[in-house]
């Protein structure tokens, strides 16, 4: 099955202005995440769909491949747009993955392990189990993560399906262990036709009442694998964040 990656670069941000062209030892942001997603081994081609000009062109700059999307309300309906309009010589692919782009950090292999959770044949056996997407979590190990509105925790089955996603402590923990809770990562894989439809939706109850796009997934019928990963992401929101990134051990 073939993979394409978008990585969705919106140019304005309340915090950090212009986050994606921001340097990080040497190169930009969304050179930085590009060069990761790339060496994700079931990936095919990487796309940047961005609604800036100057983003496209500091993708082009690199040998990157880049679409204009316009204003998209979500992250996901970016991604979308820009899949229909993919460049030319990017065949259609089955899967579609949305890597954030402030996540230069970001681990390959995670990438890998969700595309895999829909292409196990596996996956579309019933549609009582069928994999509609699939989305990253991991551990939960400072308490204080929980009390966190920015981090989203994720509740699951037996089978790892997300049950919700919540900004909210979940599930109530009355004296058991915190690892029954999970951390989620914002990084998904859809099959095509799914996430089409998906971006085609209006915003849902939830996904408006948690400011949480992915419920409107859930709200909607559709089927969210979750797999399970050790990496904690590091995501850069601030100018703080920035300097800590820029302070790390870079390959180059």
């Amino acid at each position: 099955m073939k993979s394409v990656a978008f990585i969705p670069a919106r140019f304005a941000s309340a915090r950090l202005p212009g986050k994606p062209l921001k340097d990080i030892r040497g190169k930009s942001m969304i050179e930085r995440v590009y060069e990761r997603v790339r060496r994700a081994s079931l990936v095919s081609d990487v796309i940047v769909a961005t609604d800036d000009e100057r983003i496209v062109k500091a993708v082009w700059g690199f040998g990157g491949k880049a679409v204009l999307t316009g204003e998209c309300a979500t992250g996901t309906e970016r991604v979308a747009k820009a899949a229909r309009n993919i460049p030319d010589g990017v065949a259609p692919p089955d899967i579609v993955v949305n890597v954030q782009g402030d996540e230069p950090l970001i681990e390959p292999s995670i990438i890998d392990d969700c595309i895999r959770a829909l292409a196990d044949p596996c996956a579309s056996m019933s549609t009582s189990m069928s994999t509609h997407m699939s989305t990253p979590m991991t551990g939960i190990k400072d308490p204080s993560d929980m009390s966190d509105p920015n981090v989203v925790k994720v509740v699951t089955d037996i089978n790892g399906f997300a049950l919700y996603f919540s900004r909210s402590p979940i599930p109530y923990l009355k004296g058991g262990p915190i690892t029954v809770a999970f951390k989620h990562i914002g990084l998904y894989a859809f099959r095509r036709a799914m996430l089409f439809q998906l971006a085609a939706l209006p915003r849902s109850p939830l996904e408006k009442a948690e400011g949480l796009e992915q419920l409107r997934a859930l709200e909607n019928g559709f089927k969210i694998k979750t797999v399970f990963t050790a990496y904690n992401p590091v995501s850069v929101d601030t100018p703080e964040d920035l300097e800590r990134v820029r302070g790390m051990a870079w390959e180059g």
